[in-house]
């Protein structure tokens, strides 16, 4: 799925020790430190320093004063064994002289490192104690770095059976993509803390009293709550009567009384962006932003940075945990184990195995789980030790006790503690009966009480076999948890040395509550207070520097740490590489049988008689007339299918290879099928009429056409043809098996057995890939059979049944209405993409556009428009506004109604409405369209004016609300997301299971604990209830930001109360009921810090345990495994997640490839004049690079707002003005470098373009007119100037083309989302409309109208203290006035509703939709984001490609000519390089390849880049089945063709030469009468002997030899001559440069023909074609009936035309 690796076997490496370097010379003096014990009780003393240093603070001493000297006596112990240690280590390695000496090794280092930081502490403590340094002195943060000592228990385990190597460049590698990562989170932080500081500034305006004076600002002085305001009147919030909007920073409020979040400068802006992307705190900001500034600037500012940083960017480090995990765990396999077995192999008695035995003991675990769920909290008065629920306690636990003693009886005790599942069971049954031992009842032996629900889980064996496969081997969690334990151990310790001493600041005095602090930080609930009371202890000079600790840690803790845990998840599910591709076969199997059988709804007129309708027709299909169908023909017809069978046999060459005879077999088969299928087609309609056997000889003919070409044997083709493609297939298969069997078994002697075993396994890997290539054929023609039948089914019902098809039953099949409606329902938008001649691509301009049109058919897109309109109007519905009452609000209630109402008429007269093939009612898109358009038409109908509460009206209001999900059965991508995300439902569901169990069980212990004990009075005054009785006053929370301090005599507000006494407002454990939703929360990481200080301070502090304990199950392991869930469930919907390495890894290139596009950069001029310089020099990396660095300091000059009061304002926008100008010279020197024409063909030249001709427009405008609004200008063009930083830096484009690219794809996700919302929006709006203000229910958050609604939810979706909202909708009386009639009256809430609606929409956004952005990231991230050596294309080669296409392409269309290919081909280099010297048949095949494409017309970038991309892989381990197939029968059939136009080519050329010869013939006579003149001449006048001319009678000697019988010109026809190199040349041919080697030409002396033409096929390389010519020959016969044999079949091939001309191939 997403590993990166082969997970193949992983062979014995040699161990990796990246641990200490224990094994010291054997020949040392010193023998001790040699010692295991030595070193096992070194590392038990690192736990006890940690220990140690833990207790040391000052609290603790104050608390507990003796273990300041036992932290001494211990601290003083380890340091004489640690001292000793090092001593000794010096000794034997020397301190710096050798090899091996001590400083030279980094564990020796870091181990002396330590020694002095424990002799440091040592002495600080010495001091301590003789009262020379203050306890709570900042010389205590001396030992912070001792809790690293912690590294030396645990160093031990770091050897892996790995390489060093390999794992020094995974490390490198994945700290090399954190780094990448955070450099692009930095980026966003950088971009919305500018913004910030632009958009806004400083939140200081606040509502005081209108007495308020300067530098007299107190907590009684503001509005109760704290309000912001804007002192502007049209934007913002305005204070009430009796207020006043001021400033408090010129009342005289320092900074640090203000608060440290803000947007004052770029840093206070960066820190506070960071604080809302983890989405705590974000939402206040928001709401101060909405008082303070105009509303839509806020709302755009925050939720943008909602779904960027916190959904997008952030999720990015999950799929780089993901990533590198997955390449690590499959060089790990071995060290973590295989996973575990449920059986156990002992031999077991006949009671145990039964399974009535088995189910008794599961049904008393069930009881016993149900009586402990019953129990609850029964009041004060009940005081009863001994109850039911004990004695019943007492019973189970006996009972259970029987079993185990039973089975230790039957297994022995080895063989009972041999199984894990048993070991479980033994600790319970201890821990049980120790539990109803009386004193230990309800205590913490309760946990073995509740734990017993565990064992449910082997009543589900899906259930089990899940929890076995997430939880794996237990090493990887087991790790993964030791390790975060570790990590927030050395954590708080280091936190509680750095702020124990700080005064004012109580998280950080014991280890404890410094534990719980950072804690609370990795779960990210409240993290803000905590860094927030910090920063205000440690004062203004500290507070940046701490801030970056916990920011740092924060980043780590949540990022890196959790994400580890999904990536251990997703490795769990992740399936073994050699099971990949039998479930693929498995699937597509089951898919094959899947699609045979009709739906039920069709099936059910197979259990009625058939009643087939007669029907008479005029006219037969024009294949027959009616006389000419008889039995007969049909017989004639079966025997000829049989004789094209023999002679298809015939044509096939003779040869006896294996796969020429599997051929046969399965060619007959096949036909015996088609005949047995007719004869009993033909026997089924004997008794029938004449007309309906005419009609189903047509069907079956028509059928046997299908089959026929789909096998490749269609009459209207060649015979010859067929046999081509069979024999091409078969030589292949032939070749492989000589290459791995034959060759390996003719050289096997003398080989070494190592040899051997390696052509055995070659020989095996050959039979199961032809094992393979049977088994994807076999599944093919399942497919294409099952369709057939269903076809043939729906065929039968057709005929047989006269109500079929037809709905309602009224409307006939082929009625006028029903083909009208028909029409009008299914007319699309269809713009051609293609020539319907030569079907060649159309390069249309809106080629989107179209797209969009055709997405769906004309009526649907009138209904999207109908229901979007709808969807808007209520909108403006409100409790205040009812469409009731409201005439304006009807209009589009009635017009919605009709057209839903024409529009389901037009489908079912079309379609049908149920017992039809292609129905309204067939799956549940359709009942859900019918069911909305019910409840609009019940409502339209009845209407009702009053509508009470929890009524049957206003549940009708609120099914009303989802006419918004009309959408996703309207648009068929929004199908496909509600697919996704129902189709994992199975998953999903046993997630839900386990969760629910753990919650069970803390449910459970949390009643039997918990009941009746977390209620107290509500002035914390009071102890004992009998005394909390009277009033109170109570002080009043007014601001959470300010940190004003109370004045000498000064009280904060407040008003008097009655004490009561109760339990917390939003939690209780009296029953299970309430325990379990109270966890629910908890699960969430929402309220669980309210629910651990209730617990400490109301029971216990060792209580806290519990919730801790809870919450770290549920965050780290619980809401885990809904990410990895449904991660895994998108990817096997998308079918990645059966895909093996190689195969993703061609997906990724695929989708890579779609992406890339053509360079639009022109070439550098060709001389070196000026121009070239310049293009030089803008090309040069320093240029660029100092190009960005002047974007980032320009950038650099909104630090702070640019105002007009502000003096600063004025020096940065005039530094501002200078940039300008030099990115003015920047893009004037691109321009003559580029020429205009090429500089405006690249996108990023012309956003640099537009953004320079703004800052020119903005430079004339500033030193125009110089206001606010000028300001504002330039401020954005220096924002949209430092989007340019991306595609300057190569690690940010392609992580922004990772978020753009996973916005693109989870586009219909995120409005999917938005539809959920918009439902759950107006829904709310009914149910909560009119609810009272509470805690969280207030101006800002309410549900008064559809546009508040959504800001709630969306904040909810964002988990933003969503519980409280519920708990603020549940008010019922007496806290609030109901209403009998209508539920607008009254300001009460829903409980139920409450409950259902926010805990519904929570698990289904939250938990489902918002990890499916998660899975997109991850799934963009592995493929933009691979390294080198997973890629099966590299980005060096694509870029290389991409430079050759920008020379080739020279108008830069993005189109060629295909002529220009070869040319293209030619100029590659590198792995993409094709060789002319050694693949020129590839060089053929590849642009024949693109000729066909097109029809020889104009290919683009992606059609080249593809055809290289399929060149570049091996397709039978890359590529899946069904397009192996086609890609395999592709190639077959270019090798085919590349053949016959070479042999055609090489053809014409030697009949060129021949008829040069015959010219040259004609002119014999002639020659031979100079000759005889000549002879004449000589004889009357012989020469003398130095006037002899031998090369006369060496042309007379060629002359003679020209002279020969046409019989031998013929057998010279196809005779080659590869090497002659003869010195006799024809006249004709003496001026002729000489031929290079490899080509045709004519030989000198005749040779056989056979041999001929085996030599031919050498040079092709074993082409079928010319191999097929020697299969039809006989090597026997004389040469004279060889050569005529082959002049026919060369007649034949040139009667074929050729559009080629010789000089286009390459000869050969």
């Amino acid at each position: 799925m997403l590993k990166r690796k082969q997970s193949s076997r992983v062979e014995a490496q040699p161990v990796t020790d990246f641990g200490p370097d224990e094994s010291l010379s054997d020949n040392a003096d010193i023998l001790w430190i040699n010692k295991p014990w030595v070193h096992s009780l070194l590392r038990i003393c690192a736990i006890i320093s940690v220990i140690s240093v833990c207790m040391n603070t000052p609290m603790t001493f104050e608390h507990y004063p003796p273990l300041q000297y036992v932290t001494f006596a211990l601290d003083t112990l380890l340091m004489f064994l640690y001292t000793a240690e090092m001593i000794a280590k010096m000794h034997i390695r020397g301190i710096v002289k050798g090899d091996n000496s001590y400083v030279k090794d980094r564990w020796c280092v870091f181990d002396g490192f330590m020694v002095f930081c424990l002799w440091v502490s040592l002495v600080l403590q010495v001091f301590e104690i003789a009262d020379i340094v203050d306890q709570m002195s900042p010389w205590g943060m001396l030992r912070i770095p001792r809790p690293l000592i912690m590294i030396r228990a645990f160093r031990i385990y770091f050897r892996f059976e790995l390489p060093r190597t390999r794992i020094t460049n995974i490390l490198k590698r994945s700290g090399e993509q954190i780094w990448s990562v955070s450099i692009f989170l930095l980026f966003f932080l950088l971009l919305y803390g500018i913004l910030g500081v632009q958009m806004f500034g400083t939140f200081t305006y606040h509502c005081v009293v209108n007495d308020t004076k300067p530098g007299n600002v107190t907590w009684n002085s503001l509005a109760i709550p704290d309000t912001h305001c804007s002192p502007e009147l049209e934007e913002g919030y305005q204070c009430p009567a009796g207020f006043k909007c001021m400033d408090l920073e010129d009342l005289g409020l320092s900074r640090q009384e203000l608060g440290y979040s803000g947007f004052n400068e770029i840093g206070t802006s960066i820190f506070t962006v960071y604080e809302a992307a983890s989405q705590e705190g974000w939402v206040f900001l928001m709401y101060r932003a909405i008082d303070s500034f105009p509303r839509w600037r806020s709302y755009f500012y925050f939720i943008t940075l909602i779904f960027f940083l916190a959904w997008l960017v952030k999720n990015v480090f999950i799929a780089v945990i993901i990533e590198t995990f997955a390449e690590i765990r499959v060089q790990f396999q071995q060290m973590w184990g295989s996973r575990s077995s449920t059986t156990s192999t002992a031999t077991t008695q006949k009671m145990m195995r039964s399974s009535v035995f088995h189910m008794f003991i599961l049904s008393m675990v069930t009881v016993d789980v149900i009586v402990a769920a019953s129990n609850y909290y029964k009041g004060e008065n009940f005081r009863r030790q001994y109850d039911e629920f004990y004695l019943a306690e007492v019973a189970f636990t006996v009972l259970f006790d029987l079993e185990a003693l039973l089975k230790i009886w039957c297994l022995g005790f080895t063989g009972y503690i041999s199984s894990s599942l048993h070991k479980f069971e033994l600790l319970l049954v201890v821990g049980t009966t120790l539990h109803v031992y009386p004193d230990l009842y309800h205590s913490q032996f309760t946990y073995f009480q509740v734990l017993r629900v565990v064992r449910l889980i082997k009543i589900s064996p899906a259930l089990e076999d899940f929890v076995y496969k997430i939880f794996g081997p237990g090493k990887k969690l087991g790790s993964l948890v030791v390790f975060t334990a570790s990590l927030l151990i050395v954590m708080s310790a280091i936190s509680l040395q750095m702020f124990c001493f700080v005064e004012e600041l109580d998280r950080f005095t014991t280890f404890p509550r410094a534990f719980m602090s950072m804690f609370q930080i990795l779960t990210q609930e409240g993290w803000v207070d905590v860094m927030d009371q910090t920063l205000n202890a440690v004062g203004h000079m500290w507070a940046p520097v701490v801030a970056i600790y916990f920011i740092l840690y924060h980043l780590f803790a949540t990022l890196i740490l959790l994400s580890l845990f999904v990536a251990v998840i997703l490795d769990n599910l992740e399936l073994d590489e050699d099971l990949k591709k039998l479930k693929q076969l498995k699937q597509s199997e089951a898919n094959a049988d899947t699609k045979e059988k009709l739906p039920l709804r069709l099936r059910i007129f197979e259990k009625f008689p058939n009643r087939p309708q007669m029907v008479k027709i005029s006219k037969l299909p024009s294949d027959f007339t009616v006389p000419k169908i008889r039995e007969s023909f049909m017989k004639q017809f079966i025997d000829r299918q049989q004789q094209d069978t023999c002679c298809l046999f015939r044509i096939l060459p003779s040869t006896s290879s294996s796969s020429c005879d599997h051929s046969k077999r399965s060619a007959i088969e096949d036909n015996k099928y088609i005949d047995q299928k007719l004869r009993k087609s033909v026997f089924s309609i004997r008794a029938r009429n004449l007309l309906e056997k005419e009609t189903a000889v047509t069907k079956i003919l028509r059928a046997c056409t299908r089959q026929r070409m789909l096998s490749g044997s269609f009459e209207g083709q060649p015979a010859k043809e067929r046999s081509i493609l069979s024999v091409q297939h078969h030589i292949r298969q032939e070749r492989r098996s000589l290459r791995h069997g034959s060759n390996s078994q003719r050289i096997s002697r003398g080989k070494s057995l190592e040899t051997l075993t390696q052509d055995h396994s070659n020989t095996v890997r050959y039979r199961n890939a032809q094992r393979e290539d049977s088994e994807i054929k076999m599944i093919q023609e399942k497919k294409e059979q099952a369709e057939m039948k269903r076809k043939v089914q729906e065929e039968e019902l057709r005929e047989n049944h006269p109500y079929f098809d037809k709905p309602l039953f009224i409307v006939g099949r082929e009625h006028r209405f029903r083909n009208f409606c028909r029409v009008v329902v299914r007319a699309r938008f269809n713009a051609s993409k293609t020539d319907p001649v030569t079907g060649a691509v159309k390069n249309t301009k809106y080629h989107q556009l179209y797209d969009l049109l055709g997405l769906v058919t004309y009526l649907d897109w009138v209904m999207i428009i109908v229901t979007i309109c709808s969807c808007i109007s209520m909108m403006f519905e409100s409790p205040f506004r009812r469409v009731m009452h409201t005439p304006t609000l009807q209009i589009a209630e009635y017009v919605f109604v009709i057209f839903m109402s024409i529009e389901l008429n037009l489908k079912i007269m079309a379609d049908g409405l149920f017992f039809t093939p292609t129905a309204v009612i067939r799956d549940f898109g359709g009942v859900m369209d019918i069911f909305i358009y019910l409840v609009s038409l019940i409502f339209l109908c009845w209407m009702p004016q009053n509508v009470p509460a929890e009524s049957g009206a206003q549940l009708l209001l609120v099914l009303r609300c989802l006419r918004p999900l009309r959408i996703f059965k309207l648009v068929p991508q929004m199908r496909k997301v509600v697919r996704e995300l129902f189709s994992g439902f199975k998953e999903i569901f046993l997630v839900s299971i386990l969760l629910l169990t753990l919650m069970l069980v803390f449910a459970s212990f949390g009643v039997q604990l918990f009941a009746g004990k977390l209620a107290k009075c509500n002035d914390p005054n009071i102890i004992r209830r009998e005394d909390c009785n009277g009033i109170f006053r109570i002080n009043v929370s007014v601001s959470k930001n300010l940190n004003l301090k109370l004045r000498p005599g000064e009280k904060k507000p407040g008003f008097w109360v009655p004490r009561v006494w109760a339990n917390p407002r939003n939690f209780n454990f009296d029953n299970v009921g309430n325990a379990m939703l109270a966890l629910f929360e908890v699960l969430s990481l929402k309220g669980w810090v309210e629910v651990r200080d209730v617990i400490i301070h109301r029971v216990g502090p060792i209580h806290g345990i519990y919730i801790h304990v809870f919450v770290f199950l549920g965050c780290m392991i619980g809401l885990t495994l809904f990410v990895g869930v449904v991660i895994a469930n998108f990817n096997e919907n998308k079918g990645t997640a059966l895909l093996t390495v190689d195969q993703r890894r061609w997906e990724d290139l695929k989708s890579r490839l779609k992406i890339a596009q053509p360079l639009h950069l022109p070439p550098r001029p060709d001389n070196d004049g000026f121009r070239a310089k310049m293009y030089d020099i803008t090309q040069h990396p320093f240029f660029k690079r100092t190009i960005a660095l002047l974007v980032l300091a320009q950038s650099v000059l909104l630090s702070v707002k640019w105002d007009v009061e502000d003096p600063v304002t004025v020096p940065l926008a005039t530094m501002s003005v200078v940039f300008t100008f030099i990115f003015v010279l920047e893009v004037t020197m691109k321009i003559i470098a580029m020429s205009p024409a090429g500089f405006w063909q690249s996108r990023r030249n012309r956003y640099d373009l537009l953004v320079t001709s703004l800052g020119v427009v903005w430079v004339v405008l500033h030193f125009a007119l110089l206001n606010a609004y000028t300001y504002m200008m330039g401020a954005c063009v220096i924002v949209f100037r430092f989007f340019s930083i991306c595609g300057k830096h190569v690690t940010l484009k392609m992580l922004l083309l990772t978020v753009v690219v996973s916005m693109y794809k989870s586009f219909f996700i995120i409005v999917g989302m938005f539809l959920l919302l918009l439902c759950y929006a107006f829904a709310g709006v009914v149910l909560f409309g009119t609810v009272k203000y509470g805690e969280n229910i207030n101006r800002h958050a309410n549900f008064s109208s559809a546009g508040k609604a959504i800001t709630v939810l969306f904040r909810i979706v964002t988990g933003e203290d969503w519980n409280k909202i519920m708990h603020d909708c549940m008010v019922q009386p007496p806290f609030c006035t109901p209403d009998e009639f209508t539920y607008w009256a009254t300001d009460c809430g829903n409980y139920a509703g409450a409950l259902m609606y926010f805990c519904s929409f929570y698990v289904i956004i939250a938990y489902i939709m918002l990890n499916l952005l998660v899975a997109i990231i991850v799934e963009n991230f592995s493929l933009f984001y691979s390294t080198e050596e997973d890629q099966l294309l590299s980005y060096n080669d694509l870029r290389h490609f991409q430079i050759i296409w920008n020379m080739v392409d020279d108008k830069r269309e993005g189109v060629i000519p295909t002529f220009r290919v070869k040319f293209l081909l030619r100029l590659l280099r590198g792995r993409l390089e094709v060789d002319l010297d050694k693949d020129k048949l590839l060089f053929k095949h590849m642009c024949y390849e693109m000729e066909r494409l097109h029809n020889g017309g104009d290919v683009t970038f992606h059609d080249v880049l593809s055809m290289l991309s399929y060149r570049s892989v091996d397709i039978r381990k890359s590529l899946q089945l069904e397009e192996l197939l086609a890609r395999e029968q592709l190639e077959y059939t270019i090798e085919e063709e590349v053949a016959k136009q070479t042999i055609r080519m090489w053809l014409k050329k030697c009949l060129k030469r021949i008829r040069a010869k015959q010219q040259q013939s004609c002119s014999i006579i002639h020659s031979l009468r100079e000759s005889q003149q000549q002879e004449l001449s000589r004889f009357l006048n012989p020469p003398s002997i130095e006037t002899t001319q031998p090369s006369e009678d060496t042309n007379a000697n060629s002359q003679d030899h020209n002279m020969q019988p046409e019989t031998s010109s013929q057998q010279q026809l196809l005779s080659p001559t590869l090497s002659d190199r003869g010195s006799r040349q024809d006249a004709a041919d003496a001026g002729k440069p000489q031929r290079k080697f490899g080509q045709w030409r004519l030989p000198s002396a005749p040779k056989p023909i056979s041999h001929s033409v085996s030599s031919v096929n050498l040079r092709f390389g074993g082409r079928t074609t010319m191999k097929s010519v020697v299969c039809k020959m006989n090597p026997m016969t004389d040469t004279a009936s060889c050569g005529s044999e082959v002049k026919k079949w060369w007649t034949r091939q040139l009667t074929v035309e050729s559009d080629e001309s010789g000089d286009d191939l390459l000869d050969i």
